[in-house]
């Protein structure tokens, strides 16, 4: 199945200059989050942010390289290195000190579990005094977690499968997850229960290293173009990923 998006913003030389100062697309790919990219039975990536890196050096005229990463954290983190042009990466105002984002692609809520026999009931109920949440470190949502908690604390972990450990060797009070993830793992975590709700929603976008103002622009008309398009939407379908949404124009 093949996405194509039917108009292209326009392209220049700086603009190629600032996303591809290489001469091809060297992408920073996230396997921490699985709703945008996996790997198939050969090992190959695949997914919602590999169809978007396809479609955006088709668009630039360049080869595609992609960049790895085990962890979302580990990508932000590397963009001071000069060793990835683009990622797609959840919009948080700590990464948006270094990082320029597009608009918004998609979205994603943030949920949390709790054990089955825990007296919190509400998701407006966890911040509380005493209470520590299990979130994997600079993944978007535990920055978010970070900078909204009051009362609780964060018992920052590897990543989400070591929070799926906490959680279940009663080290910490309540997971938290994306809410797909979360649904999928239910499986796993056979003393928690998923509480109604979320507390946040999680948006992504294209980023790119501060101070790149035409490649901004133009990938801001890209993401634009896209929503429009449904491209995004179209790719999710193609993959059938549960949980995540296309922003719509």
């Amino acid at each position: 199945m093949m996405i194509s998006c039917s108009t292209q913003p326009s392209l220049n030389m700086d603009v190629k200059k600032e996303l591809a100062p290489t001469g091809k697309l060297r992408a920073g790919m996230n396997l921490g989050n699985n709703l945008f990219t996996q790997k198939n039975n050969l090992g190959e990536l695949q997914g919602v942010s590999v169809d978007l890196m396809q479609e955006l050096a088709q668009r630039l005229g360049v080869p595609l390289d992609l960049v790895i990463y085990d962890e979302p954290g580990q990508v932000a983190e590397a963009s001071a290195k000069g060793v990835w042009d683009v990622a797609i990466l959840a919009i948080e105002q700590t990464r948006a000190k270094t990082l320029s984002f597009s608009p918004a692609m998609t979205e994603i809520e943030g949920g949390y579990v709790v054990h089955q026999k825990s007296s919190l009931t509400r998701i407006d109920q966890i911040d509380a005094i005493g209470i520590k949440i299990a979130a994997p470190e600079k993944a978007g949502y535990e920055l978010f977690l970070t900078n909204t908690l009051k009362n609780a604390s964060i018992v920052r972990t590897k990543n989400f499968a070591n929070s799926i450990e906490m959680f279940n060797l009663n080290q910490v009070d309540v997971l938290a997850g994306l809410k797909p993830n979360l649904i999928d793992s239910m499986n796993k975590i056979p003393e928690g229960k998923l509480l109604d709700g979320h507390f946040m929603v999680i948006n992504h976008g294209f980023a790119i290293p501060r101070g790149h103002i035409a490649g901004e622009e133009y990938l801001r008309n890209f993401v634009k173009e896209l929503n429009a398009s449904s491209f995004v939407a179209r790719s999710i379908e193609k993959h059938q990923i549960k949980g995540l949404k296309a922003i719509k124009e």
